[in-house]
């Protein structure tokens, strides 16, 4: 995986391109600056650093997800065990001193995903810190698993069903099957088998979730975006990352994930 910073696509209001690159929708007037609190930290360094921070409760975590799914878990769908990694996401005592390293933010995207792990090699775990008033597009999940942990915030679901003319010229545009808000510590599923999806921040303060693939296949493969007004389908890349382990820039090969 060579990941390389994502390019925001317009927002729903204007359609989508042709060529996509990312999942996030983009601002009306772009911020070029990063935003910084006391949770969400920023970084510029392009190697990792000298020494790791001493384990925490996201560490633990990250290791138990890891077990949990074994050396061979996540190829296919009998190989995850869903429940029992929706009960350790739901398990985790939330602490922003612990995975605040991870959440950079760059708030001139709707969203901003960063590489947390790798786990056995058949999953990805992003930390993804949402844009207020803002969210992803309309898509599948390229026939993997997606577990999502709020960690600060809420952030609000829109399911869809996928059209079954999805490749016509003037295809259906999916359907609303329903809208849920998830708040601070719940955590929520979704497959293809479920439908399309979009995830957006209604609040005015930057969200965060957690958010765990198996197997990656949207960072290998891409994923399909829908215009949610025509329908029309488009494929992305989601092989990029504004961070890789709290290193901002950091590619993957470099930090010796894979």
């Amino acid at each position: 995986m060579a990941p390389a910073l994502a390019l925001d696509v317009p927002s729903l209001s204007a359609g989508i391109p042709s060529k996509p690159t990312s999942l996030s929708s983009s601002p009306s007037s772009p911020s070029p600056s990063l935003h910084t609190s006391a949770s969400i930290s920023t970084s510029t360094a392009t190697t990792p650093p000298s020494s790791s921070p001493a384990p925490n409760g996201f560490d633990a975590l990250i290791a138990s997800i890891t077990t949990l799914l074994g050396p061979t878990s996540g190829l296919t769908t009998a190989g995850v065990d869903v429940a029992g990694l929706k009960e350790l996401m739901t398990s985790y005592a939330s602490d922003a001193a612990d995975w605040s390293r991870f959440g950079l933010a760059d708030t001139s995207r709707g969203y901003t995903r960063n590489l947390v792990d790798v786990g056995n090699g058949k999953t990805n775990l992003l930390v993804l810190v949402w844009s207020p008033g803002r969210g992803s597009l309309v898509h599948d999940h390229a026939h993997a698993h997606c577990l999502m942990r709020v960690l600060r915030g809420e952030l609000q679901e829109t399911r869809y069903r996928l059209p079954a003319d999805y490749d016509a010229a003037a295809p259906t545009p999916p359907g609303v099957v329903k809208r849920t808000r998830y708040h601070e510590g719940e955590v929520t599923y979704m497959s293809d088998e479920l439908g399309l999806h979009k995830i957006e921040n209604p609040g005015t303060e930057l969200a965060v979730s957690l958010h765990l693939y198996t197997p990656p296949n949207a960072a290998r493969e891409g994923c399909n975006v829908f215009d949610e007004r025509t329908g029309r389908r488009s494929h992305v890349e989601q092989n990029n990352y504004f961070s890789v382990m709290g290193v901002k820039g950091g590619r993957v090969k470099e930090l010796g994930l894979q």
